[in-house]
């Protein structure tokens, strides 16, 4: 693998056995091309954020190393979703199988039509700074928001709830 990037990815489901469609994403992830699998925090249950009348989420947050771009790491989590039966229906924040969200992407910032990096909205979201927290340092640099410590003590659990079971 040539020069590589740590990048981190945001997993949730809450449709078909999302317990199981997060560890499914997670063994796909792991088979990615020029990508290692390097950590993946515990499963976390998460209100929606969408509409109420859907199931609670589950989520987590993967780190990997990979020397794919961007773009094509994020083609990639597409072809996941798509794989697990993701249908995109343009509903904002609905029900799905899986969601893969590439979430950082080294200290890069990202800025396109198809990308936005650091992912939008990730320094207030509990669903993913806590996870995040299990596999990153407190000194870890979100671009243009501050550090992982500094913007989980400004963030409320907003009933997150760590699950016991282990990936």
């Amino acid at each position: 693998m040539s020069a590589s990037v740590r990048a981190y990815i945001g997993l949730g489901s809450n449709l078909e056995n999302p317990i199981q469609q997060v560890k499914t994403a997670l063994t796909n992830l792991e088979n990615l091309a020029e990508t290692q699998l390097i950590a993946q925090s515990r499963l976390y249950a998460s209100p929606p954020m969408g509409p109420p009348d859907q199931p609670d989420y589950i989520n987590a947050v993967a780190a990997i190393d990979t020397s794919l771009s961007p773009e094509l790491l994020l083609d990639e989590l597409q072809r996941i979703e798509r794989r697990q039966g993701r249908v995109r229906k343009g509903e904002r924040w609905g029900p799905r199988t899986v969601d893969l969200d590439l979430l950082l992407y080294g200290c890069e910032l990202i800025e396109s039509k198809r990308l936005t990096v650091p992912h939008a909205g990730i320094h207030e979201r509990a669903f993913v700074l806590y996870p995040l927290r299990e596999i990153a340092a407190d000194d870890l640099v979100i671009p243009g928001r501050g550090s992982l410590g500094e913007l989980i003590s400004a963030c409320p659990r907003d009933g997150l709830q760590r699950l016991d079971e282990v990936l």
